[in-house]
């Protein structure tokens, strides 16, 4: 019987899709060791956690790693298509639940949601009310989206046309721009924007684009929101420019390093809000995410190529390893 490994527990929706094809397993730990180990006789992996490449070498009946949400950087596409595995992902579909993570947080940071809280229940009502002083309003203020892809596209239209904010974003497609955004270049965008939102991917590109020049050329008062990928950030010179009172505040979801250690400098701001990679995650996309998947792993297992092959330029040898199909 087929063995589908996923590196996470599935919706029950998508875990009953994958009933009738082959036998479901959960991988019981994710150190490189492990996942290489119980990919070993796999046909498909499920990718909700970082694959080691040399997973590839060594599962002789592996067809398609899957990614079980968008971003491709859990998968060593490289590896996987120096072994002739089809590489797929489940795009746009948990970008609602990001942009709506997004606005969130920017209203939470203007409104000092987390210090009001806090002296609220440790001080009392009058100490928690006298926040309100230095707290500030959404609409009008300019948003700049750095990366237009789904989750950029959907901040950009709940920012519009929801919160009425000046809408600003950098792509490196040449696309038309959607109803009520504008370009600009990175460098515009950062000394522009009142709140920066990071959603694009990691790439050599991307790399460090928030860097400690960039930063230097935030508004005083500025918000760094990320929900891209930990990397885009240089984090020593966003941990300064947060001491010196340089910007006005941070949301980050998502860290070079992964968990973030408890002692980390970001915990010590009452400016920043910390979230554990969790933009994305709501019981609609991870439903929405599991479906996307299971879909992809039926149509390999009967023979076909999934709709959103990443790796295309691998497909003949794919053939070659499995003639007969299904």
């Amino acid at each position: 019987m087929r063995k589908i490994l996923s590196t996470h527990p599935l919706h029950p929706r998508a875990t009953a899709m994958l009933a009738g094809a082959g036998r479901l397993e959960v991988a019981s730990a994710l150190d490189p060791r492990t996942l290489t180990g119980e990919a070993r006789d796999a046909d498909i992996v499920i990718v909700r956690a970082p694959l080691p490449p040399e997973l590839f070498a060594g599962a002789s009946s592996l067809r398609a790693a899957i990614r079980h949400g968008a971003g491709l950087d859990m998968i060593p596409v490289e590896a996987a298509t120096a072994a002739s595995v089809l590489v797929a992902n489940v795009p746009a579909v948990n970008a609602r639940s990001v942009a709506e993570h997004v606005m969130f947080t920017a209203l939470a940071l203007l409104r000092r949601f987390r210090v009001m809280d806090r002296d609220l229940r440790a001080k009392g009502w009058l100490a928690g009310r006298e926040h309100a002083n230095s707290t500030s309003e959404l609409a009008g203020k300019t948003i700049g989206i750095v990366g237009l892809g789904a989750v950029g596209q959907a901040v950009g239209h709940i920012a519009a046309h929801g919160f009425d904010l000046n809408v600003v974003a950098t792509t490196r497609s040449l696309r038309p721009a959607p109803e009520r955004v504008g370009f600009l270049s990175i460098d515009a965008l950062v000394e522009q924007s009142d709140i920066i939102v990071l959603c694009c991917p990691l790439t050599e590109e991307t790399r460090g684009l928030i860097s400690r020049e960039r930063i230097a050329r935030m508004k005083p008062n500025a918000l760094l929101i990320n929900v891209s990928r930990g990397p885009v950030v240089d984090d020593e010179a966003l941990i300064e420019a947060l001491q010196k009172g340089r910007i006005g505040g941070a949301a980050l979801d998502v860290f070079s390093t992964q968990p973030l250690p408890p002692n980390h400098p970001y915990f010590g701001f009452d400016n920043v809000i910390v979230t554990p990679h969790m933009a994305g995650i709501t019981e609609e996309s991870m439903m929405r995410m599991g479906v996307g998947a299971a879909n992809e792993a039926l149509l390999v297992l009967a023979g076909k190529l999934p709709v959103n092959l990443r790796n295309p330029e691998v497909v003949e040898h794919y053939r070659r390893r499995f003639p007969t199909g299904g």
